[in-house]
């Protein structure tokens, strides 16, 4: 690939998010009704978020809704971590009102019966601003050598070795660059579970460097809608057949979201019947078709702004 340009440098969402003390917060005071914790999904990181002392220690900026940096102790075990309550939900247009922390906790369920642990541990719990959704904090990598190199905008019509195609991008002044991803067997996996949980804000921002290479996905408030939301960078694999892998993992997970499957239990305190319904639907369509979705047409395919 010829003069690459990295989208961006660094960490993939920023280098350190800004901090700065927790205030007040925007946005509605939350459903009249606040939802009820739901059963965190096990291991020892689930127990430390779900049960330890959650104190704020300040606030990430970049964040449209609240996001506050916390730590949590219990047991003699602390560790950091995101709280987003409810609270500090804005509205929109297409969601009903204070229910993103559910979501955020259901695509965490979902990824975690898949056995791929895309998504950082996330529980529902109380917390100083009420009713919210925590997740596990992914500290950077000490070194950029170890950032995973996951999207690009190059000056070449067609991807190189190792890079997939997702579609031309105006960079202004009359320049075009294309935009493509890596073909990246956790990536791809990433692809999957989108098109399952039907997120409608894949972002670059939402790709984090952990340790060893690896990467975890985050913000996940826009899934789980009735209707096709899909918005992603992910489309390099757009028509191709899914995996074997993926195939097999898919009718687990059909199984898992039986009526009677504790996955079903938990997800009921999470989504409506009809988004449950819904995400049955899903699985069953990827497996009947066998391939990677194809944008529809009739909703925006990529995000704006797309990191």
């Amino acid at each position: 690939m010829s003069a690459p340009e990295r989208i961006p440098a660094g960490r993939l969402s920023a280098v350190e998010p800004a901090v700065e003390p927790a205030g007040q917060l925007p946005g509605p005071t939350g459903p009249k009704d606040p939802p009820a914790a739901a059963e965190p999904a096990g291991g020892p990181t689930d127990a430390l978020l779900a049960e330890g002392e959650l104190t704020v220690r300040g606030r990430i900026r970049e964040a449209s809704n609240a996001v506050l940096y916390c730590t949590v102790t219990h047991d003699g075990r602390t560790a950091s971590c995101v709280y987003k309550p409810v609270a500090g939900e804005r509205p929109l247009w297409d969601f009903p009102d204070g229910t993103l922390a559910q979501r955020e906790v259901a695509a965490y369920e979902i990824s975690r019966a898949c056995g791929w642990d895309l998504i950082p541990p996330t529980v529902l719990r109380e917390g100083p601003y009420g009713t919210g959704m925590v997740q596990e904090w992914i500290d950077p990598p000490e070194s950029s050598d170890e950032v995973p190199e996951l999207l690009a905008l190059v000056e070449d019509e067609e991807p190189g070795p190792g890079w997939k195609a997702v579609g031309f991008a105006e960079l202004g002044e009359g320049r075009t660059a294309l935009l493509v991803h890596a073909d990246h067997p956790r990536l791809r996996r990433l692809a999957v579970l989108d098109a399952v949980i039907n997120n409608g804000d894949r972002k670059g921002g939402h790709l984090l460097p952990g340790a060893d290479g690896e990467f975890f996905a985050i913000d996940h408030g826009v899934t789980f809608h009735t209707e096709d939301k899909l918005r992603t960078l992910l489309w390099g694999w757009a028509g191709e057949p899914l995996t074997e892998e993926a195939v097999e993992v898919l009718r687990g997970l059909g199984a898992a979201l039986a009526d009677a499957a504790p996955l079903a239990a938990r997800l009921a305190e999470l989504l409506t019947a009809a988004e449950i319904d819904a995400l049955r639907a899903r699985v069953a369509g990827l497996l009947e078709r066998g391939r990677h979705p194809e944008p529809s047409g009739e909703w925006p395919a990529i995000p704006w702004p797309p990191v």
